[in-house]
C-alpha cells in the first residue's frame, strides 16, 4: 500500500450525519418511530426523511483503540467513543438503494450516516440489516477508486494496469492532454455493502474490458443533445446509479484492491477506454478517504484544493427518465478474462 507514516496527532474526518429520528417510519410495524437499533427495526417498514431536521457535522478520529468524536463536531462531546450499531440497506420505489450506518454515542443518542444522498420526497423500504463496520474507518465507506487491473490510457496511447503506475507517469486526460500523476494511493477493503465494487461489463459503455470501480466513482457521459434541466451536455454519474443488474452490477464477496490517482486538476481520464474522473482533492473528498490515504494526500499536497470538472452531476432519477438507451450505446459483450 502507498501510505504515509502515522502522525502523532491525526486530524479528524468530517462528515454530515442526521439525528436518527430524522429518518422515520411512515408505514409499517414501527409507525412514526425514528431509525432504531438492529434489534428493534423491522424489514419491510417504509421510511421517509424529515427535511426540517438539519444535517450535523460529525468529526471522527481514531484514538485509544477506537473511533471517537473529534474537535469541532456538532455531535457528542470531544473524545466520546462512537459505536457503529448497524448498516441498513434501503430501496426506493424505482430500485435505487441507499445504505445507512447507525452510530451510537455514550449518552444514548444515535445519528445516521447515509452513504448516498436522500430526498424528503422519496420513501425508502428497509430491506436488510448488516453488522456495522466496526474495524473500518468511517471514511472508507466513501472511497472513489478503480479496482486492481484497470487499464489506464497513457499520454503515449499505451494502456497500463493502474497498479503499475507511479507518480510522474503521464496519463491522457480529456481536457488537458498528457498530465503527470501527482500521487497514487491504494487500499484493500472487504467487498461487501458499500465497499462492493460496481462491474461494468465489457462493451456496455464502449469499454474494452470489464471496468470495475467503487460505487461512488463517477463516469463521464457525453450527451449529443443537452437534456432539459441540465447545465451541460457532459454528465458525471456515480457508477452505482448505472446498475441495471444485467450489464452493470454490484459484485459482493472477498476483498477488493482499490487505487486512486491524483493530478494537478480534477481530470477526466480513460479507464478501459471509458472516460472517468480522477480523485478530486479538496476537504470534502479527501476527508472521505481511508485514514492512511487521506493523511498521505494532505502531507503531499498541503493547501491543494481542486474544483470539480465542469460536467453536470446526474442522479438516478434523471437517468431513469432518459432511459438506458441514451447511455448504453454499444451492446454488452460477453465477459472474458484478460492478462494484465
Amino acid at each position: 500500500m502507498t501510505q504515509a507514516s502515522p502522525a502523532p496527532h491525526l486530524p479528524g474526518h468530517a462528515c454530515q450525519v442526521l439525528p436518527a429520528d430524522a429518518i422515520f417510519v411512515v408505514s409499517g410495524v414501527n409507525l412514526d418511530d425514528g431509525l432504531l437499533g438492529p434489534d428493534a427495526v423491522c424489514p419491510g417498514d417504509i421510511y421517509a426523511l424529515d427535511e426540517t431536521q438539519p444535517a450535523l457535522r460529525l468529526v471522527v478520529l481514531r484514538a485509544d483503540g477506537g473511533q471517537r468524536v473529534g474537535a469541532g463536531s456538532e455531535v457528542g462531546r470531544e473524545g466520546d467513543l462512537l459505536r457503529f450499531e448497524a448498516r441498513y440497506a434501503m430501496m426506493t420505489a424505482d430500485g435505487d438503494q441507499v445504505e445507512i450506518v447507525l452510530i451510537a454515542l455514550p449518552d444514548g443518542s444515535r445519528v445516521a450516516l447515509p452513504l448516498s444522498p436522500m430526498s424528503a420526497a422519496i420513501e425508502y423500504t428497509l430491506l436488510k440489516i448488516d453488522d456495522a463496520p466496526q474495524d473500518t474507518g468511517l471514511a472508507d465507506l466513501l472511497c472513489v477508486s478503480f479496482a486492481r487491473g484497470t487499464m489506464i490510457t497513457l499520454a503515449s496511447g499505451q494502456q497500463r494496469a493502474i497498479e503499475t503506475l507511479q507518480a510522474g507517469d503521464k496519463v491522457l486526460t480529456r481536457d488537458h492532454g498528457g498530465q503527470p500523476i501527482r500521487w497514487v494511493g491504494s487500499t484493500t477493503l472487504r467487498a461487501v455493502g458499500a465497499f462492493a465494487p460496481v462491474v461494468i461489463a465489457a462493451g456496455t459503455l464502449g469499454n474494452s474490458g470489464d471496468l470495475i470501480v467503487s460505487q461512488h466513482h463517477r463516469m463521464f457521459l457525453y450527451q449529443r443533445e443537452r437534456k432539459p434541466g441540465l447545465a451541460t451536455s457532459e454528465l458525471l454519474v456515480q457508477a452505482k446509479h448505472l446498475v441495471d443488474n444485467k450489464n452493470i452490477f454490484i459484485r459482493e464477496g472477498g476483498f477488493v484492491d482499490f487505487f486512486s490517482l491524483v493530478f494537478d486538476r480534477h481530470e477526466i481520464i480513460y479507464a478501459e477506454g471509458v472516460p472517468a474522473e480522477s480523485l478530486m482533492v479538496n476537504d470534502a473528498t479527501v476527508n472521505r478517504l481511508p485514514t492512511e490515504l487521506s493523511e498521505d494526500v494532505k502531507a503531499r499536497f498541503p493547501g491543494l484544493s481542486q474544483n470539480q470538472h465542469f460536467g453536470t452531476e446526474a442522479g438516478r432519477q434523471f437517468l431513469d427518465a432518459i432511459g438506458p438507451a441514451a447511455l448504453f450505446k454499444t451492446p454488452a459483450k460477453p465477459m472474458v478474462d484478460r492478462q494484465r
